[in-house]
């Protein structure tokens, strides 16, 4: 997730920090980590009670398969990526280079795909990590968006051995 400003319909607080969720015509659109010092900006619609719902329910059990429909404008290769990436079950992982020879790709292309969803924990990039290491989040190899990929693998009770933090 990048930390550009978009016009958020609602922010809530979560386990990660804030989350500034956006929802058009009943679909995800985009779910963006924010800084601490955003307010909280209340829920309005019946859709975006049902975003919250679900999220507060994945925070409760990281086990739990997102229902929620999403509108992903992308790549035909990154709508592949994110298609892939809800295949990965919650507590497993997958690395770049194991995603991008499944897709007869690079790794650095999966990770550009993986920067670019725009509704991570509901398709969840946070699965994927470097071969020698977590890897990065958002684009970031190190700093709050690196502790939050940590906390996510954690939550779902990833086990990742013999590797490195990046």
């Amino acid at each position: 997730m990048q930390q550009q400003q978009f016009n958020d319909d609602f922010i809530i607080n979560s386990p990660v920090g804030k989350l500034g969720i956006c929802v058009h015509d009943e679909q995800l659109t985009r779910l963006d980590y924010l800084p601490d010092s955003r307010r909280l900006k209340p829920v309005s619609t019946g859709f975006g009670q049902r975003v919250c719902s679900e999220l507060a329910t994945w925070f409760e059990d990281p086990g739990y398969r997102f229902t929620l429909p999403v509108a992903m404008p992308g790549t035909a290769f990154q709508q592949r990526v994110w298609q892939q990436l809800t295949r990965i079950e919650p507590g497993a992982v997958m690395t770049y280079g194991e995603l991008a020879a499944l897709l007869h790709s690079g790794a650095r292309a999966v990770g550009n795909a993986c920067r670019r969803n725009p509704v991570s924990i509901i398709v969840p990039c946070h699965r994927v990590i470097g071969a020698a290491g977590i890897g990065g989040y958002s684009g970031n190899t190190t700093g709050p968006g690196l502790e939050r990929k940590r906390w996510l693998l954690q939550h779902e009770g990833a086990v990742i051995p013999a590797l490195k933090s990046a």
